[in-house]
């Protein structure tokens, strides 16, 4: 590519952060002509083309462009001395092209409406409500529980691998859109992530690929995990880039699929979320209602927590770190802690929902 056509797209990288920043001040803008305009005809283009291949297409692009950029880097690593102004224009035009695509792709989700204001839900509960929607899940997740194992001592095992799960997770929308139209799912791309032991390390369970716009599943993850996180990324796919939204949605597509295994994995997700916030409030009247669980519910989260803490290493809270300020960057103004609103969907959500009791 000419030196001049670079140092243009370098450049574009001004206009395109500051056109972004706008933007970002005009949610119903985005609502309305990204969320709900563009972007569904992108991601449904993207999941028609590449929802097919048996892999994931976009990993393999992330293997490529690395092994790219560090032959790159090796074979002009000279150039830092020697021509540094150009060297800089090539970095700075190659982000600025990613950075476009990022945006155009998926990242504009960001920046639209909170998910409460579409549902016309609170964003905010009280302590009363929160311990009244937590009775209703333990009561919930505890009959489920039971109806499968018939001893409430029992771990539940779900009996699919985890490539029938996936295949499985789209039914929850199928479900779900007769609520919530805007959430129809079709077609699907949900996958194994090729990284899936690079992702363990770095303490995460998926990942949406906003380039491909492929749901990626880390398949190393308890098999009882699968079912709440593939439909977590399929949020993901619909738009709902806030982690706290996409974990919402997914719960209430398990809650919703047809399935018994995917109705245990959903209500007890929701669950520990609501647990895990009333600690933070009252341990005692947290250890009160965990005394109501069944203990073989105790036992999932156990063997979740075991998998999480047998790959801990050095590296894992700088992954994290990373990610949270990548999430401030986007608006999540708490980072990766935005994750406990999920509380206040749920809370205001089952608050007024019969499927829970």
């Amino acid at each position: 590519m000419p030196k001049k056509n670079k140092t243009i797209i370098a450049l574009l990288l001004v206009p395109q952060y500051l056109l972004v920043k706008l933007l970002s001040k005009h949610p119903e803008f985005i609502e309305t002509y990204y969320s709900n305009g563009v972007y569904p005809l992108i991601s449904k283009i993207f999941r028609f083309f590449l929802g097919w291949f048996p892999f994931s297409f976009g990993d393999v692009i992330y293997a490529l462009a690395l092994i790219y950029i560090v032959r790159w880097l090796f074979l002009n690593r000279k150039r830092v001395y020697r021509d540094t102004i150009q060297w800089l224009i090539d970095i700075f035009a190659a982000v600025s092209i990613v950075y476009g695509l990022f945006h155009l792709c998926w990242g504009l989700n960001y920046h639209r409406l909170p998910l409460h204001k579409n549902l016309n839900l609170n964003a905010d509960y009280t302590t009363e409500q929160l311990v009244d929607v937590t009775n209703k899940l333990i009561n919930t997740s505890n009959k489920i529980h039971l109806k499968i194992t018939q001893n409430d001592t029992v771990k539940v095992v779900i009996p699919y691998n985890k490539s029938e799960i996936l295949n499985l997770a789209p039914l929850g929308y199928q479900n779900l859109k007769s609520i919530f139209p805007h959430l129809d799912y079709h077609p699907k791309s949900v996958k194994k992530s090729l990284f899936s032991y690079p992702l363990t390390y770095m303490g995460f369970s998926g990942y949406l690929n906003p380039l491909t716009n492929e749901a990626q599943v880390d398949a190393i993850i308890p098999t009882i995990k699968i079912p709440t996180t593939s439909s977590h990324e399929i949020a993901h796919q619909l738009g709902y880039a806030a982690e706290n939204e996409a974990n919402f949605i997914g719960c209430l597509a398990a809650i919703n699929h047809d399935d018994i295994y995917f109705n245990y994995a959903g209500y007890t997700f929701g669950l520990r979320y609501c647990l895990n916030e009333i600690y933070s409030r009252d341990e005692c009247l947290y250890e009160d209602l965990i005394a109501d669980v069944n203990e073989g519910i105790l036992k999932n989260y156990k063997e979740t927590r075991d998998f999480w803490e047998a790959h801990q290493n050095p590296f894992e809270p700088l992954f994290k770190l990373f990610y949270s300020n990548y999430l401030k960057a986007n608006q999540q103004t708490k980072g990766m802690e935005s994750y406990s609103y999920v509380v206040a969907l749920l809370s205001n959500y089952f608050d007024y929902n019969s499927s829970v009791n």
